[in-house]
């Protein structure tokens, strides 16, 4: 297998390099974050990458997509993490579109794929109801009723759930709280009587939201995929997260390095540059080697997705621990040195 991006995929990554270079720079999360927007992202850059194409880069044509897979979406989040951009790429145009696309029905398709993609339609992931992720630890019940399914129980730290028009929730509906047997998806408008969404601002400024789910009725159409049968679904839909998650700190571990080269060739002491001293060029060195090593598995990891590889969760897991240590690694040698 190739490891390498093909010429269209590298003028995604030139092209989202310069777009997000001159309108979404870091400048803007910092505005977003004193400014206590209350989107936490900034809509008119949101709707300028919407007619790009990047809401759209994992649905098919026919339904207003682009259709370039998974490795293009990781290039996009890449060069996202490199500036940092507050957006619902992630919850919308990467998990929420593989959600509807894969195993929603064609009702479903009809209804949502091209609002994904020309980005009137934000969605979220509502999944975890505790403070450790966790997916198959699922309290939250649905029960049959005369509409369709009943829905009560509480999920937390859901993505841009506070700006979501659609929310995939997972609920039991048989077995015990572990089980992954028993765990249904719905697609969950957010109007819908006995949704209450408090938003939560986290610590990296990014936005979060508790969903409480008080006897929500949904008709029987809002079923994604089959009843009790659920968590394969999910499961795809996370690793197609995960492995952007770790392109998106790809990106961010590679600008902690750019930056930190720049210091240690414009930074001078004893009338030479501080990057001429042997044992800053090790670190240097070191951190560019691992954060080679990270580019490598996430690319195979974006691969394995586009392949439907069988053996992808395992891929794309070793992905996102390998580069979520990268990561931790460049921005401490990042203080470090510059510091």
């Amino acid at each position: 297998m190739v490891m390498l991006l093909t010429d269209e995929q590298n003028m995604l990554r030139d092209a989202a390099r310069g777009f997000l270079q001159a309108s979404a720079p870091i400048d803007q999360l910092r505005r977003l974050r004193d400014e206590a927007s209350s989107d936490g992202y900034d809509r008119d850059t949101w709707k300028s990458m919407t007619e790009m194409g990047w809401a759209g880069v994992l649905i098919p044509e026919d339904h207003g997509g682009v259709a370039m897979g998974h490795v293009a979406a990781g290039v996009i989040a890449e060069e996202m993490g490199r500036t940092l951009t507050a957006s619902p790429f992630l919850s919308t145009a990467v998990m929420g579109a593989i959600a509807v696309t894969s195993y929603g029905s064609t009702g479903q398709r009809e209804q949502w794929l091209s609002k994904i993609a020309d980005g009137t339609v934000n969605m979220a992931v509502a999944i975890d109801e505790n403070r450790s992720h966790s997916p198959a630890l699922v309290s939250t019940t649905v029960q049959p009723s005369d509409r369709g399914f009943r829905i009560c129980g509480s999920k937390s730290f859901v993505a841009d759930g506070h700006v979501a028009d659609q929310i995939l929730v997972s609920a039991r509906s048989s077995g015990g709280a572990q089980d992954e047997n028993g765990i249904s998806l719905f697609l969950v408008p957010r109007d819908c009587a006995g949704i209450t969404i408090d938003r939560q601002t986290m610590v990296d400024s990014r936005n979060s939201a508790t969903v409480q789910f008080d006897g929500v009725e949904v008709d029987a159409d809002a079923l994604v995929g089959e009843v009790g049968a659920g968590y394969a679904a999910l499961e795809h839909v996370l690793d197609a997260g995960r492995a952007c998650l770790a392109a998106e700190m790809l990106g961010s571990a590679e600008e902690c390095l750019a930056q930190t080269v720049d210091y240690l060739t414009t930074r001078r002491q004893f009338d030479r540059p501080i990057g001429s001293f042997q044992a800053l060029q090790h670190r240097a060195a070191h951190l560019y080697a691992e954060i080679e090593i990270g580019r490598s598995a996430v690319m195979r990891a974006l691969q394995a997705l586009d392949a439907d590889s069988e053996d992808r969760q395992l891929i794309v897991s070793v992905a996102k621990s390998k580069v979520g240590r990268v990561a931790q690694l460049a921005t401490q040698e990042a203080i470090q040195v510059v510091w």
